[in-house]
């Protein structure tokens, strides 16, 4: 089969299409023929050398949708399209290949509402978007900020907490086309960087009330600054370092409000957790409160071209590997 493999963690230069054996089905895994696959800023951290534990060389890509072909039982007939998301592409081999022997308690149904292109950029972005939320105590009537709507996670954040009753879904970019497309698409409470800074972005919206819940997936200054609109008691989860890893804090924006930082791996999520943000998600897809964004899809054998566009063309929406 083929697959594109990162032979070194060099960069770009690192990632080559192969031929590999067809994975053998064991027991509790299921054949999955892979239609579409998410390219994520996790598969170019890895491939970049920067991620802990990943060991070349490595098949990339940690989600994915395809068609089952063996081994899923009654839950998951052969046929059913399923999409899932697990320790692939950075522990194990990965999506960016033809075929994925999946276990099966990683594997969730596509409602019939979406197509196969869009279910594999649901798999990361939403899993740790409603694993977040649920985490930092999210219900109807909170305020919540994730910067970065053009992102999968600021983008997944926002959708989940105004379909499920926030007061707030507040956003951010430092685009202003950007700020445009999302007020296009229905998203009215994003803060265009360009124009004011990002705490005052947030007291405008909310009377000067703040954030009970910051989800945010960018670090470096937006992390700090996104720590300075906390409402009383609020909490800011960190789940990602696109921007940076390093920033410094103002230990005032942590203290008066008595708010709180907390950190997320999604690979250290019990499999209960998973699975309860999967019946959230499906349902809010099938009714359709939620839906995946697609900025552009490449074939397999271009993986290098859909990386170098998600890190340096910064797209307002998913990046897509067809196979």
């Amino acid at each position: 089969m083929r697959a594109m493999r990162a032979e070194t963690f060099s960069g770009y230069q690192g990632l080559k299409l192969i031929e590999l054996p067809k994975p053998a089905v064991t027991k509790g895994k299921v054949m999955v023929r892979i239609t579409a696959a998410g390219v994520t800023p996790l598969d170019y951290t890895i491939l970049s050398g920067k991620f802990h534990g990943s060991k070349a060389p490595l098949v990339l890509g940690n989600e994915g949708a395809g068609v089952v072909e063996q081994g899923g039982g009654t839950d998951f007939p052969v046929g059913s399209r399923v999409m899932f998301f697990g320790t692939y592409g950075a522990f194990e081999d990965g999506t960016y290949s033809e075929w994925v022997a999946v276990r099966k308690e990683d594997l969730c149904l596509i409602p019939d509402n979406v197509d196969d292109v869009s279910a594999a950029g649901i798999p990361v972005a939403y899993l740790t978007a409603q694993v977040a939320l649920t985490l930092a105590g999210f219900r109807a009537g909170k305020t919540v900020l994730a910067p970065a709507i053009g992102g999968s996670i600021g983008n997944a954040v926002t959708q989940l907490a105004r379909a499920m009753g926030a007061k707030h879904a507040i956003s951010s970019t430092t685009n202003h086309a950007k700020a445009e497309q999302a007020k296009a698409l229905g998203f009215n409470e994003v803060i265009d960087t360009s124009l004011e800074k990002l705490g005052d972005g947030v007291r405008r919206i909310t009377s000067g009330y703040g954030a009970d819940i910051v989800i945010d997936g960018i670090g470096g200054e937006v992390f700090s600054e996104a720590l300075g609109v906390l409402a009383l008691g609020g909490s800011l989860t960190t789940l990602g370092y696109s921007a940076s890893r390093k920033t410094t804090i103002d230990v005032i924006n942590l203290i008066v409000p008595q708010a709180s930082i907390r950190g997320l791996n999604m690979f250290a999520q019990p499999k209960a957790s998973i699975r309860a943000a999967w019946n959230v998600i499906v349902s809010l897809l099938k009714s359709g409160a939620i839906k995946p964004i697609v900025a552009k899809t490449f074939p397999l054998v271009e993986a290098v071209d859909a990386l170098r566009y998600l890190v340096e063309g910064r797209p307002f929406g998913r990046v897509i590997l067809t196979i």
